[in-house]
């Protein structure tokens, strides 16, 4: 049951909220409807069972009168059974909206995917900035149904895309944006919220050999397993018992002839074809639309080139899948050797293969693109404040207005202006605890993130070039591997100066710089990694509670600069303005903060 999207343009709150109020009244009818039916069945299958007894009592012996009653019940049964279908197809839709609403309420954290299988500690920057985990960036976006959509999500969080191609997943997320319906719908197929698909075991499968070749083993089975039919049919009306044991023979030899290899390609089957019936709705969906993005439309194509819809080839897929499952049923397997029920589906299938499979890639990867693009379409609307990057030739530069977390809830985020590149590469951000400096680097790190994936951003404007972001800044020590924070951050530091051998500027944000070594080492090894860094064409930002280091911005007075972020003592409390303000900042918090939990300093 999908609401019509008239109303699309108002705001993603009121949206949600209007149409899960649909939805809740609607469910509550069927229930109510379905009450009626349940009791109403049970009214009349009492009222049959009375019936039956007087005809059992009577001398009305016409079939009719036993037909009538069950033909019914049965309707009844049918009736009832699409009611309780629609409720859950409306609770589905219920929770769809439910958890768009979550999202806008800033309640989503640990209730969707995280993507933790993704996350690569020595990743430039995942770790860093939350692209994985509980309350992450990839938890936030995504909404895929397939493993497909997922993994090409991550891809995209991991991976800048070149200008050309984030402008044109732009367009496409543009038209995607208020598509709410194909959301939702997309959101209520299968039986659960995720996809059992696994695309590489799939698209493996699909480009591998085969073990069996149908071709005229395809036809000559179907007639050796009719002949035994027929033979077990002479034997039961003729008594012709030898010809039944000669083709019992016969198809017990080719089975065992094929057994092994029968078992090796049905085996590679069911591991690489899970949940295809989901994989088929989804791409059944999909085809249902129309598109005039470039994007979307040249993966549409995808999804029907050569004549051939991908939906309904996996169906079929699909459908063969189910059948040579079935083959675990007692009754099947006794007649397995003889009728070749196992073997004539596993050749069923790897015709299919012979046929389709080469272009089972292409299809997961357009789909994938299409999930992922419907996530970030999803995040525009909930979003719709925030903007689309602009990407310039100049290089490198991060010119950001109203900047802030996407992550922060927008009624408490506060926004900074920040220009990195021209005649400023790099800015040393001093501050007390809990001023936000760390917040303030991971917003543009996220930021710079979001815009070379295709999403918008949370700024009032943003133009940048691309950029290979490297950050250091939630960098742990590992007991087990015998690594201390300064040995882990250091080969991060050395993760981040090979980025700048790349093609592209690196954009560097480092917290907290070298703060496991003393404060001589510590401003000599900073000022030195620093200048590589500007040296090899990079532009960032570094963060510290160690004013020494602020004088490495002084000695390059004319490419870097020093902000701060300042606090005061208001009624006892310690308050914080989280706005960047030019300078070295002048105050410390540290003793303030010890003596509010009681410690006696």
């Amino acid at each position: 049951m999908a609401i019509d999207s008239s109303t699309t343009h108002q705001d993603p709150e009121t949206e949600y909220q209007r149409r899960l109020d649909a939805l809740q009244e609607a469910e509550s009818r069927f229930k109510r409807t379905s009450a009626k039916l349940g009791v109403a069945t049970l009214l009349f299958l009492a009222i049959s069972l009375i019936f039956a007894a007087w005809l059992l009592t009577s001398r009305i012996s016409a079939i009719y009168w036993v037909l009538l009653p069950l033909g019914i019940l049965s309707f009844f049964a049918i009736f009832h059974e699409r009611i309780i279908r629609t409720i859950r197809i409306c609770s589905r839709r219920i929770a769809f909206y439910e958890r768009g609403l979550a999202r806008l309420g800033n309640k989503w954290m640990g209730t969707g995917e995280t993507g933790d299988r993704f996350s690569d500690p020595s990743h430039p920057y995942a770790r860093d900035l939350d692209i994985f985990g509980t309350g992450s960036l990839f938890e936030l976006l995504c909404t895929a149904r397939t493993r497909a959509g997922e993994e090409t999500l991550a891809s995209w969080l991991l991976i800048p895309a070149l200008p050309e191609e984030v402008r044109l997943r732009n367009d496409a997320v543009t038209e995607l944006r208020s598509r709410v319906d194909l959301r939702e719908d997309l959101a209520v197929l299968g039986k659960d919220f995720r996809s059992g698909v696994q695309p590489e075991a799939l698209v493996a499968w699909g480009e591998d050999s085969s073990a069996l070749t149908p071709r005229l083993l395809q036809m000559a089975l179907p007639a050796l397993a009719f002949l035994w039919i027929c033979s077990l049919v002479a034997w039961s009306v003729f008594s012709l018992r030898y010809p039944t044991f000669l083709i019992s023979v016969v198809n017990l030899a080719v089975t065992l002839q094929f057994r092994e290899r029968t078992s090796k390609s049905a085996s590679a089957i069911e591991r690489s074809s899970k949940d295809l019936k989901l994989l088929s709705q989804v791409l059944a969906r999909i085809e249902r639309e129309s598109f005039a993005a470039p994007k979307l439309k040249d993966l549409h194509a995808v999804l029907q080139q050569t004549g051939v819809v991908a939906s309904s080839a996996i169906a079929a897929l699909n459908r063969r899948v189910d059948f040579l499952i079935s083959r675990r049923h007692l009754a099947l397997q006794a007649v397995d050797p003889f009728v070749f029920w196992s073997l004539q589906w596993t050749l069923s299938i790897e015709a299919w293969r012979r046929k389709f499979g080469t272009a089972i890639r292409d299809w997961l990867a357009a789909l994938g693109e299409i999930e992922s693009l419907l996530d970030l379409a999803g995040y525009a609307y909930e979003h719709h404040r925030d903007v689309f990057p602009v990407f310039t030739t100049e290089s490198p530069l991060f010119e950001a207005e109203g900047l802030a977390h996407p992550l922060i809830p927008e009624n408490r985020a506060v926004r900074n202006d920040l220009t990195l590149g021209r005649d400023l590469r790099l800015v040393i951000i001093s501050g007390p605890n809990m001023a936000g400096k760390s917040t303030f680097i991971r917003s543009i790190g996220i930021n710079a993130v979001l815009a070379q994936c295709g999403a918008p951003v949370r700024a009032y404007k943003l133009h940048l070039s691309p950029l290979a972001v490297g950050a250091s800044v939630c960098v742990l020590d590992s007991l087990q591997g015998g690594i201390s924070r300064f040995y882990a951050e250091i080969t991060r530091l050395k993760v981040i100066s090979d980025l700048t051998d790349g093609p592209m500027p690196v954009l560097f944000l480092l917290d907290e710089l070298l703060q496991g070594t003393n404060s001589h080492d510590r401003r000599i090894g900073a000022e030195a990694l620093v200048r590589n860094l500007l040296m090899r064409g990079a532009i960032g930002l570094l963060t510290t509670h160690d004013l020494a280091l602020t004088e490495i911005a002084v000695d390059l007075a004319f490419i870097g600069a020093n902000f701060h972020f300042e606090d005061h003592l208001e009624d006892g409390k310690l308050r914080f303005d989280h706005h960047l303000s030019r300078g070295i900042v002048r105050t410390s918090n540290a003793l303030q903060l010890m003596r509010s939990i009681g410690l006696d300093v």
